[in-house]
């Protein structure tokens, strides 16, 4: 028998540790793994030279933007970031422009990211007006619903608790989960009043507004909700010690909650806006050394579920206002986040195991993506290849997504993706994107 392509020569993640061993993918997934002079004969056959191959990444928190927001990023310039950071896989967000809110939306926004994604995309959708439409939202294919709490982005009202049990109630009932943004509005309101009334209008004045206390109080308020149906809560970008301690007492609970943290959130703290100002502004923003510790404690001991990027691109004009209210935050991610990960192995921080799990396992787990996140056969050939011992900076200027900025920009890695397969394609090969728009999967 013949294989579409044997990888050989090639160093396999498995639970077991890395082993030396050959890859073989036929139609698109992984047939075996095994000794070289056991894989069968291939039509096309590639030497790894000795390098590490790795479950591609899943990325749950992803904006591509497109559509009306298309000067920011579209399908093809995200996902080939994705791929050139050796993500296989991103899960859009639904605040677009228009929101996708409805399956009418989403099939909408289906259909242009089938003409023009490199890697695999599946898709969020914000809660519609009408909650009898959540059934249909999920036949057309979302694997999760993002409920923001720090402003209404879609249909539902965030402020109507009876409404987002409702709308939690029938997730729950289709087996889909819930990504939160976990930020009070009533505490961002009343405390951005304040500062708006004292003139105030710079970096800090932003720290003081998005307080740990308003993840805090949104983290519990959507618990003590969630208790009372059987949805799955996902609670994206946790950033603070109060905020993920309040999850944590959740899980010890045993209700279905999971949560992500950022490579911002791991690597950079408050005291990092004196030197990168605006460019560094996110929401949640960057947190106290404390808070980094804590997170990283967190992941170490695997009670942080995953690692996400929350790729965020706004154009440089819209990352340089004047006044911190009127910037946009937020700053890609997909092309920094492995090699970033990879260093904190190298250092010793970071065991690989962990990297695999928060970065595609626990992932894939999560949003139900079935045969994703794994090398095991059987499993779809979603594969980067890594040099574990590849040293360069980061530089923004060379970023396939849009906004070519960073606050990583200059930082020295060492780990860097060389070969992203894409349902066993080969889509980067060392740096560059050589797969055709629109070859690979929108998950359903």
């Amino acid at each position: 028998m013949s294989v579409d392509l044997v990888l050989h020569n090639a160093r396999i993640y498995t639970p077991k540790g890395i082993v030396e061993a050959g890859l073989a993918i036929d139609k698109g997934r992984i047939l075996k793994i095994a000794k070289e002079t056991n894989l069968p004969h291939a039509s096309e056959k590639l030497d790894m030279k000795g390098k590490i191959v790795l479950p591609g990444l899943i990325d749950p928190h992803v904006h591509l933007r497109d559509q009306q927001l298309a000067y920011k990023e579209d399908f093809f310039s995200g996902t080939s970031a994705a791929a050139a950071g050796g993500v296989t896989l991103v899960i859009d967000m639904p605040n677009n422009k228009p929101v996708t809110m409805s399956a009418t939306s989403l099939k909408e926004r289906m259909k242009l990211a089938e003409t023009q994604a490199v890697v695999n995309v599946a898709f969020h959708s914000a809660f519609p007006e009408s909650l009898e439409e959540i059934p249909r939202i999920v036949k057309q294919g979302a694997v999760a619903f993002k409920l923001y709490l720090s402003q209404k982005i879609g249909g539902l009202d965030i402020e109507d608790d009876d409404a987002l049990l409702r709308a939690f109630s029938k997730a729950g009932k289709m087996k889909v989960p819930v990504s939160v943004h976990p930020e009070d509005k009533k505490t961002l309101e009343i405390i951005k009043k304040e500062v708006q009334q004292a003139g105030r209008r710079d970096v800090d004045a932003y720290l003081k507004v998005h307080s740990p206390d308003a993840e805090l109080k949104a983290v519990q308020h959507i618990t003590q909700l969630a208790q009372k149906t059987n949805v799955h809560i996902h609670f994206c970008h946790v950033s603070s010690a109060e905020g993920l301690n309040a999850i944590l007492a959740t899980k010890n609970m045993g209700l279905p909650v999971s949560c992500e943290a950022t490579p911002h959130h791991l690597l950079l703290s408050s005291k990092h806006l004196k030197h990168y100002r605006t460019i560094a502004v996110m929401d949640p923003p960057l947190r106290t050394e404390k808070d980094v510790e804590t997170l990283w404690k967190a992941l170490r001991q695997g009670l942080i579920d995953a690692v996400a990027s929350d790729h965020a691109p706004h154009t440089i004009e819209e990352k340089n206002a004047e006044s911190v209210w009127e910037l946009k935050p937020g700053i890609p991610g997909l092309e920094t986040t492995l090699p970033l990960l990879l260093t904190q192995v190298n250092e010793g921080r970071l065991a690989m195991s962990d990297l695999i799990r928060v970065a595609s396992k626990r992932p894939a787990e999560i949003f139900h993506l079935r045969d994703r996140g794994s090398l095991a056969e059987g499993c779809w050939a979603d594969l980067v290849v890594v040099d574990l011992k590849r040293k360069y900076r980061i530089d923004s200027s060379n970023f396939y997504s849009k906004a070519k900025y960073s606050p990583f920009d200059g930082w020295k890695v060492r780990g860097k993706p060389i070969k992203t397969f894409v349902n066993g394609q080969l889509v980067m090969d060392d740096g560059e994107i050589i797969a055709n728009s629109g070859t690979s999967h929108i998950l359903r």
